[in-house]
């Protein structure tokens, strides 16, 4: 289910302090690092990815991620992306 603007704006102000916990690298968006977003995902719900120069721009280098893992891009900022996947049990975001 696509977030509404309000959910975007609540997530984009918790996201604020967070730091990247996963780097894209000049090889792009590998298997390997979809499964790496996939586990913090599983972890922390709410991420910031960091996409750096390769072969895609970041803009497909977000959504590649978004719909390899099943999360919902909340936002991307630069070369910064904030992606959110609410767990089916114990969701610290249980509102949204």
């Amino acid at each position: 289910m696509p977030l509404t603007g309000k959910q975007r704006r609540h997530l984009r102000g918790l996201g604020h302090h967070l730091e990247p916990v996963v780097i894209v690298g000049q090889s792009g968006v590998t298997e390997g690092v979809i499964a790496a977003v996939e586990q913090a995902l599983n972890d922390h719900e709410l991420i910031k990815v960091k996409i750096n120069e390769g072969p895609e721009d970041r803009h497909e280098a977000a959504k590649k991620l978004a719909e390899g893992t099943g999360a919902e891009l909340a936002q991307l900022l630069g070369r910064t992306a904030l992606l959110f996947k609410k767990r089916d049990e114990d969701s610290k975001f249980e509102k949204l």
